[in-house]
């Protein structure tokens, strides 16, 4: 893991426990979304469209066997999902503001359920440009979320009512690769959602995504 990400995230993750530093820890996690956001949107000026759809590692074991494209909608979509049918109770980014559309995908899900030889085709059909835009939309809609965000709250569990609004919304897929998906972010309270989703989970797979990247430059 990245030495200075995982510091960040250690930090962020000592003070947040603590009224005292809980808001010192929310700025820690903001700081360190904000690096972990370089390097996506550096992405895009280091890569082609074909390496964005590219699945290098196709028959790997691990998050590496993905495209970048893959990877990015599936964070932000998990990232958009939890922050806002979940911690905040509203309606999410993609629905409000058209992205199903705008980005072109054929699913609304998180992607749990597609098959290594299925990112690759599902990659060449989104939008770049509209996902990017989603990315940032979902970053800064969550940032705010948690601005306002007291720490009385960070024990609060997800109630009933909005893990049925998201089984409802049918955004996480019923495929055995996903389905354990809701019951995994349901069990958790306020402040694993912001210690997975919201920080180590993009943490996880933008160090995959750079795997990729690497492999891509080692092949040209």
């Amino acid at each position: 893991m990245n030495s200075e990400w995982s510091e960040l995230n250690k930090t962020m993750q000592s003070q947040i426990r603590k009224k005292d530093t809980f808001r010192d820890g929310i700025q820690t996690l903001f700081l360190l979304r904000r690096k972990l956001n370089e390097t996506v949107q550096g992405f895009r000026n280091e890569l082609s469209r074909t390496d964005f759809n590219a699945v290098p590692f196709i028959r790997a074991k691990g998050l590496h066997n993905t495209s970048i494209l893959y990877a990015l909608w599936h964070i932000f979509r998990i990232e958009d999902i939890t922050a806002h049918t979940l911690v905040q109770g509203d309606e999410q980014i993609f629905f409000r503001n058209g992205y199903p559309s705008r980005i072109l995908s054929p699913i609304i899900t998180t992607g749990n359920e597609l098959q290594s030889d299925e990112i690759a085709a599902f990659s060449g059909q989104l939008d770049l440009n509209e996902l990017y835009a989603y990315i940032t939309e979902v970053k800064e809609s969550t940032e705010t979320i948690l601005k306002n965000l007291r720490f009385e709250a960070l024990r609060q569990h997800i109630p009933d009512e909005r893990k049925a609004l998201l089984q409802s919304l049918h955004v996480v897929s019923n495929a055995p690769e996903a389905a354990w998906l809701t019951d995994y972010w349901c069990g958790k309270d306020i402040g694993g959602i912001i210690r997975m989703p919201f920080s180590r989970h993009w943490i996880m797979h933008i160090e995959a995504c750079l795997r990729i990247r690497d492999q891509l430059q080692k092949q040209k």
